[in-house]
């Protein structure tokens, strides 16, 4: 059996479409950031908060535990969200999470964003299985993962309100 390849790597991975960039968040970005940095589901309020949630992300990602981008829109060069892998690769399998700054939001962002995002977890870290989890309530993030090809498999147990997707394996029997 293969041994996945995770994080860290000798430099940060960048991968990119037409419409977006994903890459290392700089110190710079991070005052655009505060209103969606989250880090244990808590969200930062101050710019303070915000550095250091993302220094969390970032040794997170020293540890081999997780891989966070920033979405920079090619044509502004502005970051736009953020994506990657944060729930750890335990049984070669990966959390995917996303979060997109509301004015950028139903321009096909996120959809480039994951997509991108997928095709790394699959073809450059060999993840067998790539996890999403949302809120019932949040129907366009359970469209955007439809959207991208996962599907739903279960409520979680431990929160009535979650859902679990997964993104259906092309190896699986």
């Amino acid at each position: 059996m293969n041994k996945i390849n995770t994080p860290p790597y000798s430099t940060f991975p960048t991968v990119s479409n037409e419409k977006i960039l994903l890459r290392q968040i700089q110190n710079s970005d991070i005052n655009d950031l505060i209103e969606i940095s989250y880090y244990d589901a808590i969200q930062a309020t101050t710019l303070e908060q915000a550095i250091e949630m993302n220094s969390k992300i970032n040794a997170d990602y020293d540890k081999g535990d997780s891989i966070h981008w920033g979405i920079i829109d090619n044509q502004s060069n502005k970051i736009v969200g953020t994506c990657g892998f944060y729930r750890g690769f335990n049984k070669d399998e990966g959390e995917l999470g996303c979060v997109l700054l509301p004015q950028y939001r139903g321009q096909g962002f996120m959809t480039s964003a994951m997509l991108l995002a997928i095709d790394f977890g699959l073809n450059d870290i060999g993840l067998k299985r790539i996890m999403a989890i949302t809120s019932q309530q949040n129907q366009k993030a359970i469209r955007l993962l439809e959207r991208v090809g996962f599907i739903q498999i279960k409520f979680l147990t431990d929160n009535d309100n979650d859902i679990e997707f997964e993104l259906p394996s092309k190896t699986k029997q």
